[in-house]
Formats: C-alpha cells, sequence, structure tokens
C-alpha cells in the first residue's frame, strides 16, 4: 500500500490550484449542491469514515507519513497539500491536516419502505453544537435513523459535519418533510411522540420504554411546529425541579432517548 502512496501521490502547492477551489467550493451549500461532494477533516472523522465503508474519493494531507495510518481504497485520489492549503479549505481555526471527499446522499432521499425501530427526528433544529450533540446521542442510545426536518441546518455543513464526529456513519441520517414521515410512521405502526408543555402532554416519567418510536425534537427558541404537535400519537414535557425555565434541546433530547429506548 505505501509504494502505491508514494507513486500516485499528487502534490498541491498552490492556492489557485483547480483542485484547491473545487474543495473552497464545498464548503458553502450551493458548491456542495452542485459537485455532489463535501470535505470532511480532522483525524477522528476521517477515520471513521473509512473504518464504516464511506467511499473516499479523495484524501489530501499534509505530510506523506499520515497515509500509514489511512488504509483508503485504491481508488482513491491522494494529494498531498502544503499548511497554507490546509488552511485554506478548511472551516478550523488550527486543522489537523487531513481531509477527505465524500458524496453527498441525495438531499430528498425517500422514506425507506421499513421504518420500523427508533428515529429521532429535528423539526427546524439550527444550532450545529446542539445538532452534533443530538446525532450523537441518538447514535449512543442505539436508535435507526435521523431525519433533518425544514429549517433545520445541512447536515454536509462544516461545521454540523464536524460536531456529528463519525455518528453520522453509524446510522442513517435522511433529509425531508417531517408531516410526510409522520404520515408513513404511522402506517408502519410505530407511533410519534412530540414535546410541549400543555394538558395534553404527559410527563416523560410515564412513557414506556419500546424498541419503536419516533421522538420529534424542535426548535431551540419556538419548540415544535403546533401543525407537526397536533398529528402525534402524543406530546410529552419533562419536570423540573428548579426555577429554570427550558433545557437545552441537545440535553432534553439525552433524557428523553434513554428513557425511551428499550
Amino acid at each position: 500500500m505505501k509504494e502505491r502512496y508514494f507513486m500516485d501521490i499528487e502534490r498541491i502547492t498552490s492556492n489557485q490550484n483547480n483542485r484547491v477551489k473545487e474543495w473552497t467550493k464545498m464548503q458553502s451549500k450551493k458548491g456542495r449542491v452542485k459537485s455532489g461532494e463535501y470535505v470532511i477533516e480532522g483525524w477522528h472523522i476521517v477515520d471513521e469514515a473509512i473504518r464504516h465503508r464511506q467511499t473516499i474519493k479523495q484524501l489530501m494531507v499534509v505530510d506523506e507519513s499520515y497515509l500509514g495510518d489511512l488504509p483508503v481504497d485504491d481508488d482513491t485520489e491522494i494529494f498531498l497539500i502544503t499548511p497554507e492549503i490546509a488552511k485554506h479549505i478548511s472551516s478550523t481555526e488550527t486543522p489537523q491536516g487531513v481531509f477527505a471527499v465524500l458524496n453527498t446522499e441525495d438531499y430528498h432521499e425517500q422514506i425507506p419502505d421499513d421504518l420500523k425501530g427508533a428515529w429521532l427526528l429535528l423539526d427546524n433544529i439550527q444550532d450545529p453544537g446542539n445538532i452534533g450533540t443530538m446525532v450523537r446521542t441518538a447514535d449512543a442510545a442505539g436508535l435507526n435513523g435521523i431525519v433533518f426536518g425544514k429549517g433545520s441546518a445541512d447536515l454536509y455543513n462544516p461545521k454540523v459535519v464536524r460536531s456529528m464526529q463519525g455518528s453520522q456513519f453509524h446510522m442513517k441520517l435522511f433529509t425531508g418533510d417531517i408531516l410526510e414521515w409522520m404520515a408513513a410512521f404511522k402506517e408502519a405502526g410505530v407511533k410519534t411522540y412530540g414535546t410541549e408543555l400543555n394538558d395534553q402532554a404527559i410527563s416523560y416519567y410515564d412513557i414506556t420504554p419500546t424498541k419503536q418510536f419516533a421522538l420529534i425534537m424542535g426548535n431551540e427558541g419556538n419548540g415544535v411546529d403546533p401543525k407537526i404537535l397536533e398529528k402525534t400519537d402524543q406530546n410529552l414535557y419533562i419536570p423540573m425541579n428548579g426555577e429554570a425555565e427550558s433545557l437545552n434541546v441537545a440535553v432534553a433530547t439525552g433524557i428523553l432517548l434513554f428513557k425511551f429506548v428499550k
């Protein structure tokens, strides 16, 4: 494998190189949609992508010695870039010098036929840090998949990608209309749960753990869309003993998921 690295590696030294321009454009949603590709960066995320059999189209490193730790397929294009280029294409202040290009999934991926299991739906969740925590928590809880609903941050946004820390490669991520997904869950016999504070909502203490459910979490400031809450099987709230007005949406997600999961 190492012989291949040294024979086939392409060295790039200028920010004006067409490859560099392509990687830079992938930092914007418009650029990602046009190319059908996005950039991941950092040792942990790139390693997770490789270990979970993601198709690595291109690998970019600032040091040839890094390649011995990244056993990519023979079809992967490999580039040696300068630290200056790494800073240019990075979304962080201090890049680790390891990048990869992957294909994006279809932004309007079809709802799968088999919707059994446990699911998390994000309604207009916008903060990348919250999304990353929620995805990692869902991963830890063993969920089947996550749906990014309308208004939620782009799942290929560099900050979102970085905050998910590789958990995005452990389960299936979708984008779509939550109401359409709810109708599909109903057809599949999977109950949907929202979160709100009203007389119809019940305490999460009263949840019976189950292997099949769909939990909908709403916008950081406004909560779940009322149109969605009208169509859930049950809405929940988390009782609070202190004087805080609300919980962070990612924290609330963790509490509810680990109560739900059987």
